[in-house]
């Protein structure tokens, strides 16, 4: 699409970075139903509509999202080509229909003669869809967008997009239950769908890719006024990109947080009716974690933008293992304030190294494929920890075997993170 339709952006008397900031972070946001705590507000009522039990909703879940990351390398290699404005507007459309999609499957189940096979195909379908275009497809191309428009302080403006994400992904459980309490379930999946669309094209109209393409310079600098010292950033390949250890570092420890995180989101309700605790504080858990969350990504990503990333994900690390160990005692109060910390403080350093890592170590050209494979490793892994997590508890009545695993990985991870060295080019 022509960058000057409708409009010129070199028209407008401010820097179009930060109507591209905007739109960053509400692709993120409108991502939501795609995203595990979009989806777990909704599984009691797809267990009661569908027929199923827990566990093969989370198998269905498994299978959903793990056929969704086998696309998501492709996928990043059409945001290479296609660029973010398509790419956005075309994920948020696509994810409004498979929305509408879901909130007819129990219908579709009973045409098609119910039963528990047909209703597992048809949620897996629907998981399928709103996986691969929401947690990755708007997710990915939303990030990227913006990082190209912002090279100074990239870190910073990324985390102030990040504070806006958290707060939005806090309050998420909170509104879908008062959506679906207010008009029900499949009515709340209506709504979901017509922001999405409505998001869809407003972005095609007011998007743009990257400033080049549009005339003016990164940062909002003038031709008049050029950046002072530009650094021409070499870019490799995904092949490349792959043989180092770094690429791998950065990819598995952001897969770690997704399969955790991910299995403790989706099960939230039942983890902490196990540890003696109400659904009100189950669905309440998420807004302290967003503010902890919060001001860690504002303070690191103004304090990254001159630092290495390698600290920053020793301590993610370390953080994460924090909130593992927290919730095997959540039951008690000091349990629930480390899982809280180490997750608030997890998450927040999450979004820095999500942001920075792949587009600092790997540059700018081949961005979409590079975070492509990360992110369908991510939601790879994000398919087996509710399954993981669902399997524990049915084999051996509670959640604390998947719980070690999961410490016990963290604990490898940070092992790696201390001793593989990380040069990363001068910025």
């Amino acid at each position: 699409m022509s960058p000057q339709w409708p409009f010129d952006i070199r028209r407008l008397p401010f820097y179009y970075g930060w109507i591209i900031w905007l739109f960053s972070t509400a692709g993120i946001i409108f991502s939501i139903p795609g995203q595990t705590m979009g989806m777990a507000v909704f599984t009691d009522h797809f267990i009661e509509a569908l027929g199923l039990s827990r566990t093969q909703l989370s198998l269905a879940y498994l299978v959903g999202t793990v056929g969704s990351s086998l696309f998501l390398t492709r996928a990043g290699r059409w945001y290479d080509q296609l660029g973010g404005r398509v790419m956005v507007a075309l994920a948020s459309a696509l994810l409004a229909l498979m929305l509408l999609y879901i909130a007819v499957a129990d219908s579709l189940a009973a045409r098609f003669g119910g039963g528990v096979v047909v209703s597992f195909l048809l949620i897996s379908a629907g998981y399928f869809g709103v996986r691969f275009l929401g947690q990755g497809v708007l997710t990915s191309a939303s990030r990227n967008v913006l990082l190209v428009w912002f090279e100074k302080r990239r870190g910073l403006v990324s985390s102030a997009r990040g504070t806006f994400v958290s707060f939005g992904f806090a309050i998420a459980p909170l509104v879908l239950a008062w959506m679906i309490t207010n008009g029900g379930w499949r009515e709340a999946l209506w709504e979901l769908a017509l922001c999405c669309l409505g998001f869809a094209i407003i972005a095609l109209l007011l998007l743009r890719d990257n400033p080049e393409s549009c005339g003016v310079l990164i940062d909002g600098h003038s031709h008049d006024n050029p950046p002072p010292s530009p650094v021409s950033q070499a870019s490799a390949t995904l092949r490349q990109a792959t043989r180092t250890p770094v690429f791998w570092l950065a990819t598995l420890s952001l897969s770690m947080h997704s399969l955790f995180a991910t299995a403790v989101t989706f099960h939230i309700v039942s983890i902490f009716a196990e540890a003696g605790r109400s659904q009100t504080e189950a669905f309440a858990y998420f807004l302290p974690v967003a503010i902890v969350s919060t001001v860690t990504n504002l303070l690191c990503g103004w304090l990254v933008d001159t630092r290495s990333l390698k600290p920053f994900m020793i301590v993610m690390l370390a953080s994460f293992l924090t909130g593992g160990l927290g919730l095997l005692y959540l039951e008690k109060n000091l349990g629930y304030l480390l899982l809280v910390a180490g997750f608030g403080i997890g998450g927040g350093l999450w979004s820095v190294t999500s942001n920075l890592a792949f587009i600092r170590n790997f540059g700018p050209l081949h961005l979409g494929e590079i975070t492509g494979l990360c992110t369908s490793i991510m939601v790879f892994a994000s398919a087996i920890g509710p399954a993981l997590f669902s399997l524990g508890l049915d084999l051996t009545g509670s959640y604390a075997a998947p719980q070690w695993f999961c410490i016990a990985l963290l604990i490898g991870l940070l092992v790696f993170a201390v001793v593989v060295h990380q040069e990363e080019p001068a910025s």
